[in-house]
């Protein structure tokens, strides 16, 4: 078996085209083809919620629209199935409106078709694609009733329904999941209508069961959560208070120990910012709010040494972006906010 090595030589950000509507708080996902397709989330004003969709091509570094949505929506999931069909889940509407709705997009026509609605409408939520195909929707926040929800279901492609499973122990929004080596999931932090969340649960796909695994050390929601090569998970940054503060603490989930510990701390604050686990082990981290202030700072994190680097800067400041790893180790940059724009610049990180 032939492996290839990523030797990382850093080239900075470079400007590859641009979306044709502004807009932050909206979601990505990877093509089996290797295109990246993005949808929905704020664009033009903070009242207007889109259902217009884009997709990326990296061979040509082009964008190009693609049909909308059926409904608008942000706070939404979006996840590729084993199928090669998008599936896109919940979101809200407005500020007093959140969607049961569910749509497929199937690459090859280009079209989205409605699908078997969830069980509960919610948005904020999160989607983790399990080991044997199915869609596993946990938490989130109902704004129809102005709930936080606790409820999970699952998605089956193959029978086109959803099902509840187990409950979470505690109700919770804008939380991260994670699918672990041995393909249980773990959820961390959050917030609900009492408080910041430390609590962290694991869910056991054989059961459908969730247990309370070890706290964070620090409560915190809007962070990140990257699964290292290693099997560890790595948690960065997030809101820590209700005056929206950030933190630049991270920490590390042992699933052999189920312990959190302390790694080096960032060199920046950052909250509503990416992480994505590149092919040579390390985690970049991207842009995202600094204390309420953008930022266009980028640090990479080596597990090998527990260290952070401050790397080259974004072009832009910008927060509430997405961050998508292409197939040659690239990664895009698509959106976000600098609290004036909604912004339609895309930046690709290129290593070499």
């Amino acid at each position: 078996m032939v492996s290839t090595v990523f030797d990382y030589i850093y080239l900075g950000w470079s400007v590859v085209g641009k979306i044709k509507y502004g807009r932050y708080l909206h979601a990505a996902t990877t093509l089996q083809n290797g295109k990246i397709l993005i949808c929905g989330g704020k664009s033009r004003d903070d009242t207007y919620i889109a259902k217009s969709a884009e997709l990326y091509d990296p061979l040509s570094k082009s964008w190009h629209s693609v049909a909308d949505m059926n409904h608008k929506r942000v706070g939404h999931t979006l996840s590729t199935l084993t199928n090669g069909q998008i599936l896109v889940i919940g979101g809200h509407v407005d500020k007093s409106h959140t969607l049961k709705r569910v749509e497929l997009y199937d690459p090859s026509t280009g079209i989205w078709t409605p699908t078997n609605p969830l069980i509960k409408a919610r948005g904020e939520h999160a989607a983790s694609l399990l080991n044997n195909g199915q869609i596993l929707v946990a938490g989130g926040h109902n704004r129809n009733s102005d709930q936080y929800m606790n409820i999970a279901e699952l998605y089956d492609s193959s029978l086109n329904n959803w099902t509840t499973t187990g409950s979470l122990n505690y109700e919770r929004a804008i939380f991260t999941s994670s699918v672990l080596k041995d393909g249980n999931v773990l959820i961390a932090g959050g917030e609900n209508r009492v408080r910041i969340l430390r609590s962290t649960e694991l869910y056991n796909v054989s059961t459908g069961n969730w247990s309370i695994t070890g706290d964070l050390i620090t409560g915190r929601f809007n962070h990140t959560a990257t699964v290292l090569e290693y099997g560890k998970v790595l948690i960065t940054g997030g809101v820590y208070n209700d005056k929206g503060e950030s933190l630049s603490s991270a920490e590390l989930y042992d699933p052999s120990t189920k312990i959190w510990s302390p790694t080096s701390n960032m060199n920046i604050p950052r909250d509503a910012h990416t992480a994505s686990l590149l092919p040579n082990g390390k985690v970049l981290v991207v842009g995202g709010y600094s204390d309420n202030t953008p930022t266009n700072t980028v640090e990479l994190y080596d597990p090998s040494t527990e260290t952070w680097q401050i790397i080259d800067s974004l072009n832009i400041p910008r927060a509430y972006h997405t961050a998508s790893l292409l197939a040659n180790g690239s990664v895009l940059i698509v959106g976000g906010y600098d609290t004036k724009n909604y912004l339609n610049t895309v930046e690709l990180y290129s290593p070499q």
